[in-house]
């Protein structure tokens, strides 16, 4: 009798370790195709962390970063994407605006369904979020302008957002947003040589609770394009 009790505590142990072990294997197969990324993905543009941050578990993640840069004229085009097996998806743009601050926040301010976005700044470098998108705004001279010959204002900007399921939600979703949209400006600033010699915070302040109201006549639901890098709407403010 006690031999039976130890083989069965032994079958009983067996168990358990094979139960643990294919726990933790659908966990290494399935849940961390984000942690396989490089630690900055999009060339070094963006934190993996943060895309982890806004991102649901999946079995593999996809990344790309491409930077295009006309230097005769200092026009330039970045863009950035992460994407899981699940199809969600984090990404965003960066490129040359001529558009001064005020028309440009107007603008973005009412690009998505809830009347009032939350705005944050550090210095001049500007921010808009909206739940699932978010728009960062720094003054920037490319290479090859002279800032006179701007009709408002040479800047940088970013356009950002998610595509799909989300790992968080709400104030959350909004600030892991903004994040991302600012470590793309930041990259970005630098690898198109900006004229003007700038100093950047490690990130921008905080944002503040938001009041959702939604704006009359709109969807809580906004359909984006899911290709790798979605392209500007050509009624933007100041695109050249």
């Amino acid at each position: 009798m006690l031999a039976r009790r130890k083989k069965n505590i032994v079958t009983t142990g067996i168990g358990c370790l094979v139960v643990i072990a294919a726990v933790l294997g659908y966990l290494e197969i399935f849940t961390k195709g984000i942690d396989r990324l490089p630690p900055r993905p999009c060339d070094g543009a963006a934190d993996r962390e943060t895309a982890a941050r806004a991102l649901p578990s999946a079995r593999s993640a996809e990344e790309r970063g491409k930077l295009r840069q006309n230097r005769s004229d200092g026009n330039f085009f970045f863009g950035c994407y992460v994407r899981t097996s699940g199809g969600s998806v984090i990404s965003g743009e960066v490129e040359s605006r001529d558009a001064a601050p005020g028309p440009w926040r107007d603008h973005y301010a009412e690009q998505g369904h809830v009347v009032d976005p939350v705005d944050v700044s550090s210095g001049d470098i500007r921010a808009v979020a909206h739940p699932d998108h978010a728009y960062v705004y720094v003054p920037c001279t490319p290479p090859g302008k002279k800032r006179g010959e701007a009709l408002n204002a040479y800047a940088l900007t970013v356009d950002a957002r998610t595509i799909g399921e989300t790992r968080v939600q709400g104030d959350e979703l909004r600030q892991v947003i903004v994040d991302f949209a600012y470590q793309l400006a930041r990259h970005t600033y630098k690898a198109v040589d900006c004229q003007e010699s700038r100093a950047f915070p490690k990130e921008l302040p905080r944002l503040p609770a938001a009041e959702r109201r939604e704006r009359p006549g709109t969807a809580d639901v906004q359909g984006h394009p899911v290709a790798g890098f979605p392209a500007y709407p050509s009624h933007a403010p100041g695109r050249r």
